[in-house]
């Protein structure tokens, strides 16, 4: 079993849908929880507070790491045996479509972007809060408790670029999500003549919630560190 995952193309494309599927499942997790921001701070700090440092938390920081270097290595592996196979054509697909969409001639690339994105939000984000509780300490660099996300996502899209960099991350991960959601089906052999254009149908309405979701929080806290209040009641 394990040299049909690692050495069969087919095999890599499984673990390809198995760790999107439940990357997509984090991402909508993740999203959820970030609107509580925008309805009520103090309840997406005491979410923050039950997923800071505490064992299940760590353990599923660890999972989820996991799943995200299975996915991009595979990902470099599957998009390079693809080019020595057919030259520039990156991904095969079980049905026929019109016009093949921009993202799915440029996976490799958008993955790239999203892996850039993710790097910067460890940075902002995560190394402010769960690792500091990690290391021990009770106020990150910026003053702010590890669990006082709501000040950290504040001060972070206070700053235009920051709004612009994730703004640009999350119109990737839409494209990749165009592409990456029913081409998962398609590998689990779904998506035939007939539910092929039901599937590209919800990859397209997930990819967009999801980036409704994100790019909210971003806009809201941008408009309110902008309002001379600091507080977004003027």
């Amino acid at each position: 079993m394990s040299c049909f995952l690692s050495n069969s193309s087919l095999g890599k494309k499984l673990v390809m849908s198995i760790t999107g599927c439940f990357l997509v499942l984090f991402i909508l997790f993740h999203m959820s929880m970030n609107i509580t921001a925008i309805i009520s701070p103090e309840g997406y700090n005491a979410i923050c507070e039950f997923l800071g440092a505490n064992w299940y938390a760590l353990a599923g920081t660890l999972v989820l790491a996991a799943g995200v270097v299975v996915h991009f290595i595979y990902a470099v592996v599957l998009t390079l045996e693809n080019y020595k196979a057919r030259g520039s054509q990156r991904y095969a697909v079980t049905v026929k479509e019109p016009n093949v969409s921009w993202a799915s001639k440029n996976m490799l690339v958008l993955g790239f972007i999203i892996l850039g994105g993710l790097l910067i939000h460890l940075f902002n984000f995560w190394a402010k809060m769960q690792l500091v509780e990690i290391m021990g300490e009770h106020t990150n660099s910026l003053g702010f408790g590890p669990a006082d996300g709501a000040a950290l996502i504040a001060y972070t899209f206070s700053h235009w670029y920051y709004v612009v960099i994730y703004l640009v991350w999350f119109l990737a991960l839409w494209f990749h999500l165009t592409h990456g959601i029913w081409s998962m089906f398609q590998t689990a052999g779904w998506a035939n003549d007939t539910w092929y254009p039901r599937l590209k149908c919800i990859a397209n309405v997930v990819a967009t919630i999801v980036f409704l979701g994100f790019a909210a929080v971003v806009i809201v806290y941008f408009i309110q560190s902008l309002c001379p209040c600091n507080g977004g009641a003027c």
